[in-house]
């Protein structure tokens, strides 16, 4: 006598591969979606640099071509100039920038902190700033990035 047996249904292994397979995509999901959000909260940084420098533009040739001198100079440049309209000037993070000429910059980027320094004279000399033979109207912009790195901005 002749048994035939039809199963209806998946083998362990089977089983096995499909959740393998499902697990190496899960985790590739969960590895990129943070690196990509790292990348764009750095694009809007680096744009929000872009947005300061055009504004100081605008605020020296409403000056005679000076660059604020003062703590006070550089709030109000801020407030007068960046956040014209109602705008904000805020990290992606939500968090109000600091511009400032005393500020050093973090070793490591701080979402609860994220500074703006101001150097002048100063030009970028890629992440870097050099202060050296500079004229007093160039102004360069630095920030810590979340991914890595420093964005580094002069007029």
């Amino acid at each position: 006598m002749k048994i035939n047996r039809k199963s209806k249904g998946f083998t362990i292994i089977e089983v096995v591969l499909v959740l393998a397979i499902a697990g190496l995509i899960f985790m590739m999901v969960f590895i990129a979606v943070p690196a990509m959000s790292r990348s764009a909260n750095d694009l809007q940084r680096k744009k929000d640099l872009t947005r300061l420098n055009q504004a100081l533009t605008s605020y020296q040739s409403n000056n005679n071509g000076k660059l604020p001198s003062t703590v006070a100079d550089w709030n109000g440049f801020v407030t007068g100039y960046v956040r014209t309209a109602g705008d904000t000037f805020v990290d992606p993070s939500g968090t109000d920038y600091i511009v400032s000429t005393t500020a050093t910059l973090p070793t490591t980027f701080v979402a609860a902190n994220p500074v703006i320094k101001v150097t002048t004279p100063g030009a970028c000399n890629g992440e870097d700033v050099v202060t050296t033979g500079q004229s007093v109207r160039k102004v360069a912009f630095q920030m810590k990035l979340e991914g890595s790195g420093t964005a580094c901005m002069n007029n």
